[in-house]
């Protein structure tokens, strides 16, 4: 590591070119973009993560939106998910205002950071586990500099598989089979590590069918509040 700072990690984040295949579909986004957004500019790179450095919570996303934070620079911002998500984090107290429309909008998070298993906006928001593991490193480095985490939320199960890599990179033993992903579910390897908790992605697909209702989320968070401990914010 040239620099052990969240700063020097975010700026090698944002340079990364590693997957091909992401690159050229991010950049390509980019640069023909949604009609609705035809007249901002497009981020087009990757997305660093973001939020309080003392967080005791880190919430673990999937990938970027394409025309979500692929296009304002800020993981959940200005999609539909991060609609839910942020109105959710705001009733829990985490977050000083429910919306989060561009990365200057002046949100601010309290005892949280929100990060990505894949930092690149994938076609059909399909990354591979091939970009998973790519990105790893970056997320361990970044587990590592966040020396407060207790909670790992881990959003969907392509998470919630980053997670468990995350952790067995941090040195923590993995049983056999694994623990599989479930809403609300929960492991830790250690009573040193972070605890993992399994949580419903807030896509459209889960929110408009039900499958993961506002109620739910503030409960998996009242949950993840316990988990972290009293005095995690």
């Amino acid at each position: 590591m040239s620099d052990d700072t969240l700063a020097a990690l975010e700026r090698e984040v944002v340079a990364c070119r590693r997957c091909p295949r992401l690159v050229a579909w991010r950049e390509l986004v980019a640069r023909e973009k949604r009609a609705a957004f035809a007249d901002e500019p497009y981020w087009g790179r990757p997305i660093p993560g973001f939020g309080d450095p003392d967080a005791r919570l880190l919430i673990l996303g999937l990938a970027p939106a394409a025309h979500g934070a692929n296009r304002t620079g800020r993981v959940f911002t200005g999609d539909r998910s991060g609609d839910f998500l942020f109105a959710a984090l705001h009733r829990a107290g985490l977050a000083n205002q429910p919306t989060s429309v561009h990365a200057g909008d002046g949100l601010a998070l309290h005892g949280t950071w929100i990060t990505a298993a894949v930092r690149c906006a994938p076609p059909a928001n399909k990354p591979t586990p091939a970009e998973r593991d790519s990105c790893l490193p970056f997320t361990v480095r970044e587990l590592a500099l966040l020396k407060r985490v207790r909670v790992i939320v881990c959003l969907g199960a392509f998470a919630w598989a980053a997670g468990l890599r995350l952790l067995a990179e941090r040195g923590f033993e993995l049983p056999r089979p694994r623990p599989r992903f479930g809403h609300g579910d929960v492991w830790a390897p250690d009573p040193l590590a972070p605890v993992l908790l399994g949580c419903f992605h807030p896509s459209q697909q889960n929110t408009f069918t039900g499958r993961l209702t506002a109620a739910m989320l503030d409960a998996l968070l009242r949950r993840a509040a316990e988990l972290a401990g009293a005095d995690w914010r």
